[in-house]
């Protein structure tokens, strides 16, 4: 299994920083555009590079300077405009496109952006190529002269994309209507996040039928992820109750990644979306190996309840990228993390929200089930996950205060509890993941973890 090594540029999900700012300013940005030419161009005289952005207001020119040094180097580029992440992944291996790339920081704020890289086959760009451009970007951007964003056309977008994307997720449920999957028309709530996904549900869900309440679907450049979306469920199991309707469905800013709610003002995670997609694919005999990958953050009790089901749960470091890893060396069939990302190898090369979304609600039809009822048998530990804002990423086992405490809350949890500390691999953040049999032990080992790291590395 590859370890992700510490980077300048990239993270664990491309490059993303404040927009303007280093490493997103735009003599790196136009850098990275050459570097990726330059890559491609090892395997093809004329790459073609297709991008997609999400609604960030900085979107736009960051786009511009990308494509600017992509065309510098040799490159042909289109635009698929405000698109899902995952619609570029599939957009790539279907078109002809020799890489994909998406103007998109995910969850974050929308002052943050960022740059993810797909290959021809959909898949994110391997550590190894992306650490060459690294180097590459790295080694030049001092001796770049960039053009001035604001003195770059726009790239002109293709909308023929975006409808090539409703069409695949259509057809990944051949026959699905949401009209008469209960005594009525289903009743769903869908929250947009004022991100990609605003540009593609409408028409998505208009085709699917049902009576669909779409939230948040005027972005303005500054309200993605703004209390809305995939961070924020709790909103759309709000909505859910309040108007009775029987399942919500919340994505995050670039529609990656995606979590729902019940009818009872019920939150369901990525560990939930898992339990249920592994028992519908083991019982349709698609689960091979009878094997799950997830992460170190998922709940114990979505192991046990797999165990209980007869299917093995494996963990890979977090991050979608190396959850896919683990399932390609293990020829899973399923995999995801907590916070919703899940992956469907033989639908999609990448974590898709809508197509998430859609396999659940045909699993609800197939079933006749609500999706209560589905994870009835899925029983998690207390659990929670506390972020602390750093102003570095020492290596936490070198402090000794949060050595200290760390090993103290694994001592006395055992087996009846887990700690993951870790650094975000995104943001200044380090998070303090702790469960246990009862909320008291589990709140006073992740507090005293926290407040050692915060009075070490707080800022």
């Amino acid at each position: 299994m590859t370890v992700p090594r510490l980077r300048s540029l990239f993270g664990t999900d491309g490059i993303r920083a404040i927009a303007g700012q280093a490493p997103l300013d735009p003599i790196t940005i136009f850098a990275t555009g050459l570097a990726l030419a330059h890559s491609l161009r090892k395997t093809s005289a004329q790459p073609r590079v297709l991008i997609g952005r999400d609604t960030r207001e900085s979107s736009p020119w960051i786009a511009a300077a990308l494509a600017a040094g992509l065309r510098d180097a040799g490159a042909s580029v289109e635009s698929a405009g405000i698109i899902p992440t995952p619609a570029v992944a599939f957009l790539a291996r279907t078109r002809g496109f020799h890489a994909g790339v998406v103007i998109s920081a995910s969850h974050n704020p929308w002052r943050d952006n960022g740059i993810k890289l797909f290959g021809a086959d959909g898949f994110k760009l391997a550590d190894s190529i992306e650490l060459a451009m690294e180097d590459e970007i790295l080694h030049h951007a001092s001796q770049i002269t960039a053009p001035d964003p604001d003195s770059l056309p726009p790239v002109e977008d293709n909308p023929a994309f975006q409808a090539a994307y409703v069409q695949f997720l259509v057809d990944c449920v051949p026959g699905l209507s949401f009209d008469g999957l209960s005594k009525s028309a289903l009743s769903i709530v869908v929250d947009c996040a004022n991100g990609a996904a605003a540009a593609i549900a409408p028409e998505l869900f208009r085709r699917l039928g049902g009576q669909v309440t779409l939230l948040n679907v005027s972005p303005n450049g500054r309200n993605i992820n703004d209390n809305c979306g995939a961070l924020y469920p709790a909103h759309v199991a709000a909505e859910v109750a309040a108007c009775g309707a029987d399942l919500g469905i919340t994505v995050d800013g670039d529609a990656d990644r995606c979590l729902m709610a019940g009818a009872h003002n019920n939150v369901m995670n990525g560990d939930a979306l898992l339990f249920i997609a592994a028992l519908d694919l083991k019982a349709r005999g698609l689960l091979s190996g009878d094997l799950v990958v997830a992460t170190a953050m998922s709940n114990m009790g979505l192991e046990i309840a797999l165990r209980r089901s007869g299917i093995r749960m494996l963990r890979a470091p977090v991050g979608d990228r190396y959850v896919l890893e683990q399932m390609l060396t293990h020829n899973a069939a399923l995999g995801g993390e907590q916070s919703g990302h899940i992956l469907l190898p033989h639908l999609a090369t990448t974590g898709d929200g809508l197509l998430t979304s859609l396999f659940v609600l045909d699993l609800i039809a197939r079933s006749g089930k609500s999706i209560a009822e589905l994870t009835a048998d899925l029983k998690t530990f207390p659990q929670i996950t506390i972020n602390i804002n750093v102003r570095e990423k020492r290596p936490l086992e070198s402090i000794p205060a949060v050595a200290q405490a760390i090993r103290a809350a694994e001592e006395d949890l055992k087996d009846s509890g887990r700690v993951v500390v870790r650094y975000s691999g995104t943001e200044a953040l380090a998070r303090v993941m702790v469960e246990a049999e009862t909320e008291e032990a589990m709140n006073r080992h992740a507090h005293a973890i926290a407040d050692a790291i915060r009075n070490e590395l707080g800022v």
